[in-house]
């Protein structure tokens, strides 16, 4: 996939340039905005994955601009967001009337001691991640035993080519190639434009973290 310095630099420019478009495509208060897919199908099954959250420690690992950190609040968790762009932390810290916390850092070398959590969160954050390894290794090492790591990725379609049409430019179908193959990806919509990182199901499931255990960094 190339140079690994090359391809976190253009990763973290791509979310760096595309942070207000993406919060306000995120944003629930504007009328008919907002991903619906999160809303709708999303939500309601992280939530339950994640389970009653009053009084749990819970990171979000690639937070945003805020939103699902600010429903765990909601539902009683003390929580904390990481995100690498700083322009969504500060919006977050703005919309979270909550007090929670957020700091702005990698997914990969998490500032936090170990067994700080008791639930882990990635909402679609480790398609976007260079290292996804790491990043799996660092949530392992901040849980707390018997602590959960909830996440939601991308499926196949992230391998996919774009959609096959007929000739009155009817989407057909989508041809799978490459599956197998760790790849970059990069998506465009609504003026963001970031860098995603497709690794088939296998690789993210069989990971097996080597745990270094590390003081909190401050």
């Amino acid at each position: 996939m190339g140079d690994g310095a090359d391809v976190e630099g253009e990763a973290l420019a791509g979310w760096v340039a595309s942070a207000e478009a993406y919060i306000a495509f995120q944003d629930e208060a504007g009328v008919g905005r907002g991903d619906a897919a999160r809303r709708l199908l999303l939500d309601p099954a992280m939530l339950a994955q994640c389970g009653d959250v009053a009084g749990l420690g819970a990171l979000d690992l690639g937070c945003g601009e805020g939103r699902f950190c600010r429903m765990l609040g909601e539902r009683g968790a003390r929580t904390v967001g990481i995100d690498v762009t700083r322009r969504m932390v500060e919006v977050a810290v703005e919309r979270d009337a909550g007090g929670g916390a957020y700091v702005c850092g990698s997914a990969e070398r998490l500032p936090f001691a170990d067994a700080s959590f008791d639930l882990v969160v990635s909402y679609i954050t480790l398609v976007d991640i260079p290292d996804y390894r790491a990043a799996i290794a660092e949530a392992a090492r901040v849980l707390r035993p018997g602590g959960r790591f909830v996440v939601a990725n991308l499926s196949f379609v992230t391998a996919a080519s774009p959609w096959v049409k007929d000739d009155q430019g009817r989407r057909l179908h989508r041809a799978l190639d490459r599956y197998v193959e760790e790849s970059v990806q990069v998506y465009e919509w609504s003026g963001i434009g970031i860098t995603n990182f497709h690794r088939p199901l296998s690789h993210y499931m069989q990971e097996r973290p080597q745990l270094q255990p590390r003081p909190e960094i401050r």
